[in-house]
């Protein structure tokens, strides 16, 4: 059962004593706390003005709101299959639903299965106490995240670094991507933070992701050049798979 860890300065949501699902600055509630979804935004090189995004796993709603304040012109989906975890969004200053913001309760994989409509970015950022949740990492999955995602879509993946089984989450990605996938450290250890691209041509080009950097940083007050090294770095060296 999720609850709140009511810091001095921060609310953190959690699951147990182990790990911190969610964390919020109590001055700055849209300002995004923990590296990891700092890196996560780094679909922006990729895509800098989406206009659909779709989130599995709500938390405290951290990227949410990031997006509903920096992105204005976007729709934002959420979906939660923890009732619990959505009664929390008044505490973690989840905007109500909207004409372009919605919380949805229903589990991630259905939705992702079942729904007609495209998005321009898919995040995946689901995890139970135990950690990363089968039916969200399977092949199957990832297979229905990319037919739900537009041409030149994006998908966000966080993953745990310490998950014995992140390598095959990987492949299943590459496979549903056809290998156009990178794989970076997010600002903590703990995490890899994975994008990847449906259409696009790919790897893209350098000058491209330098230009979308100096563009975003006015509208953007989190560290994009610092994912653009990270991606710039992995391209570079980056072997295509052997068919």
């Amino acid at each position: 059962m999720p609850y709140i860890d009511d810091q001095k300065n921060a609310l953190r949501m959690r699951f147990d004593g182990r790990a911190v699902q969610s964390a919020m600055l109590k001055d700055a509630p849209n300002r995004l706390k923990l590296g990891y979804t700092r890196t996560m935004m780094g679909f922006l090189l990729f895509n800098p003005a989406p206009s659909s995004i779709a989130m599995i796993g709500l938390g405290g709603g951290s990227i949410a709101k990031y997006c509903q304040q920096h992105l204005p012109d976007a729709h934002f989906t959420a979906v939660e299959i923890n009732e619990k975890v959505i009664a929390l969004r008044e505490q973690f200053h989840i905007p109500p639903d909207n004409e372009r913001f919605m919380v949805i309760h229903q589990d991630g994989a259905n939705f992702v299965a079942n729904r007609s409509h495209r998005f321009d970015v898919m995040l995946v950022d689901a995890f139970d106490s135990d950690g990363h949740i089968p039916r969200l990492c399977s092949a199957g999955f990832y297979d229905n995240c990319f037919s739900r995602l537009n041409e030149q879509g994006v998908l966000v993946v966080n993953v745990l670094s310490n998950d014995l089984k992140y390598g095959k989450h990987l492949s299943h990605i590459r496979d549903a991507f056809e290998d156009r996938v990178i794989m970076v450290n997010a600002e903590e250890d703990a995490n890899k933070i994975v994008f990847a691209c449906k259409g696009m041509v790919f790897p893209v080009e350098m000058d491209l992701i330098m230009q979308r950097v100096i563009e975003l940083a006015p509208l953007h007050p989190i560290p994009l050049q610092l994912t653009a090294q990270k991606i710039l770095q992995r391209m570079s060296y980056r072997t295509p798979r052997e068919s």
